[in-house]
């Protein structure tokens, strides 16, 4: 008697090669061409997560772009541009209509 659990019966169409990589792969490690299969997916599922290779030396570009963009200046220098900020919104904005 089979005694499936929380297991689905699914049917996949694969090329021929693949199908031959999946054969000599349950044969070498003496497994179930199905368990070879699950544990295939699950793999690819953790890996899917992270960036390849190409996205992330692209993240980094662009990382290295904004950071190049920082304006140099001190901590007062900010802290004053804020407060100036702050006071035009606290005194109501723009005294006249935009153009």
């Amino acid at each position: 008697m089979v005694v499936w659990y929380s297991m689905v019966k699914v049917t996949f169409t694969f090329d021929e090669s693949t199908v031959e990589t999946l054969r000599r792969t349950a044969s070498r490690l003496k497994k179930p061409q199905s368990v070879v299969v699950r544990e295939a997916i699950q793999d690819y599922a953790a890996r899917s997560g992270r960036l390849s290779d190409e996205e992330r030396r692209h993240m980094l570009k662009v990382f290295d772009r904004m950071v190049s963009r920082i304006p140099s200046g001190s901590q007062a220098q900010a802290d004053a541009e804020i407060a100036e900020i702050r006071k035009a919104r606290r005194s109501g904005g723009r005294r006249s209509r935009a153009e």
